[in-house]
């Protein structure tokens, strides 16, 4: 891919705004970091104040924290075609002593193509000792619905999400298919021992929970010791969902949203034996990325959820109490962007990218 190019980007805009939670009004400030970004699909901190940000055209870039901008060459070929490219990225725990990290990919071709997970060695602005570590199996046609987020486990094993490829809906309840998945592996791809099904004959090994339909935002939350995913509905029924090993969640069984078509998919919007969520959105707004709130900056939410939303054009705000939502509000909409990642850093701070060809790295802050 050619030597790594380096630019710098100037926080030129800035500005400020206000949001009312539990009766208390906050202002914030929004600050652009980075923008011309093709495509931005998901932001990672890393050492240093840096930032990883992947590109789903297959690029992977490097904000330094004075604002310089680095590409990084080395990243593996990506089938980029409509849903498909570049996804996700994670920097290992020990990455100070091994310099590894781990991207998400769409790989192969129109006709057989599948989410991979690769390791890499991030030295200088080049990746180097790349290698397939995992593959969603069995290949699947056309390019949607990968899932391809991912995420660590308390243990450092990481979790993937994977899509149910949107004309393989039906699989997504396969137990030997992985799609429509959430897939845990080790650091190294293997299988651990403790997965649900690590011992059956009658499911994959990798699989931790089954019957998703595209899932593009997943966390550990530590307040509370659980995973938290969402995941895209057909026409409504985006969900977030609590996720426990080896339970169903659902799809196509059950949904609360409908075809594009306008028809029903089941008859069904709870079943038994099969986990409801904690919330569902009707209309669409399009979930993508996904942070618990932890921070200085905003004790106000502590604990609740952001959400990015591509269809809404917001970032939600998701407040709990305890295991209930009492509030949902829309934050951002100033800004009619489409957002495709949330995080926040150690110190609170909130990062967001905006989705397109032009797309921009927000940071929110308080004022």
């Amino acid at each position: 891919m050619g030597e790594p190019e380096s630019s710098s980007i100037n926080a030129q805009s800035r500005s400020t705004s206000q949001f009312v939670v539990n009766g208390q009004s906050i202002t914030y400030q929004t600050e652009v970091m980075a923008e011309s970004l093709n495509f931005p699909w998901s932001l990672t901190f890393m050492p240093n104040n840096e930032i990883l940000i992947s590109e789903k055209s297959g690029q992977l870039k490097r904000l330094s924290s004075d604002n310089k901008i680095d590409s990084i060459s080395g990243v593996p070929s990506v089938f980029f075609k409509s849903q498909g490219g570049l996804f996700d990225t994670l920097v290992d725990p020990d990455f100070a002593n091994n310099q590894t990290i781990y991207l998400s990919y769409a790989g192969g071709t129109m006709e057989a193509n599948a989410t991979h997970i690769a390791s890499a060695k991030l030295v200088d602005n080049q990746l180097t000792e790349l290698k397939t570590i995992f593959q969603v199996t069995p290949d699947k046609k056309g390019p949607v619905h990968y899932g391809g987020k991912l995420a660590w486990m308390p243990d450092n094993t990481i979790l993937l999400t994977t899509g149910d490829g949107f004309d393989y809906r039906e699989k997504a309840q396969d137990k030997q298919n992985l799609l429509g998945k959430i897939i845990r592996i080790n650091r190294d791809g293997s299988i651990p021992s403790d997965n649900p099904y690590a011992s059956s004959q009658a499911y994959h090994p990798a699989i931790y929970s089954l019957g998703h339909r595209n899932p593009q935002g997943i966390t550990y939350d530590n307040q509370n010791n659980r995973i938290v995913m969402h995941e895209h509905g057909p026409a409504g029924g985006d969900e977030i969902n609590y996720i426990e090993a080896g339970k169903n969640y659902g799809w196509p069984v059950a949904s609360h949203g409908k075809d594009y078509s306008g028809a029903s998919i089941s008859p069904f919007k709870t079943y038994q034996g099969m986990q409801d969520p904690l919330i569902h959105w009707t209309p669409s707004i399009a979930p993508s990325g996904l942070a618990v709130y932890a921070g200085e900056q905003f004790p106000e939410i502590q604990g609740s959820y952001l959400v990015g939303a591509l269809a809404g054009k917001e970032l939600r705000l998701v407040v709990k109490n305890d295991n209930q939502v009492v509030e949902q509000l829309s934050l951002l909409k100033e800004l009619d962007q489409r957002i495709r990642d949330v995080r926040v850093d150690s110190k609170g701070i909130i990062y967001v990218l905006t989705d397109g060809e032009s797309g921009q790295l927000i940071r929110i802050s308080r004022n």
